[in-house]
């Protein structure tokens, strides 16, 4: 019965300071982020990636699943095409004109 009057105010401000802190939204906030800017996290590493992946996954199962079902998409740029005659097909505003 003591510990019972011990243990229940501890969880109870355990469960208040969660519910202020929300620590849960963090991780989903902060998983988005790094899923939707795909420089660092794409660079940090298989370990990095998993951790972000999974945290996604358990904060946002609905999104994750819809983003897993989506078709990849080509985000690469176009190749440049390289124009050998290049000084000859210069257009006035490439000559530094302003018209």
């Amino acid at each position: 019965m003591g510990s019972v009057i011990i243990v229940a105010p501890a969880v109870l401000a355990a469960g208040y300071l969660l519910g202020r802190l929300r620590p849960w939204h963090w991780l989903g906030n902060w998983a988005s982020d790094q899923i939707r800017c795909a420089g660092p996290w794409a660079h940090g590493g298989l370990g990095r990636q998993a951790a972000v992946v999974l945290a996604h996954v358990v904060t946002a199962p609905r999104t994750s699943w819809r983003i897993m079902r989506a078709p990849a998409t080509e985000t690469r740029a176009p190749t440049p095409v390289r124009d050998l005659d290049w000084v000859a097909n210069r257009t006035h505003h490439d000559k530094g004109g302003t018209a």
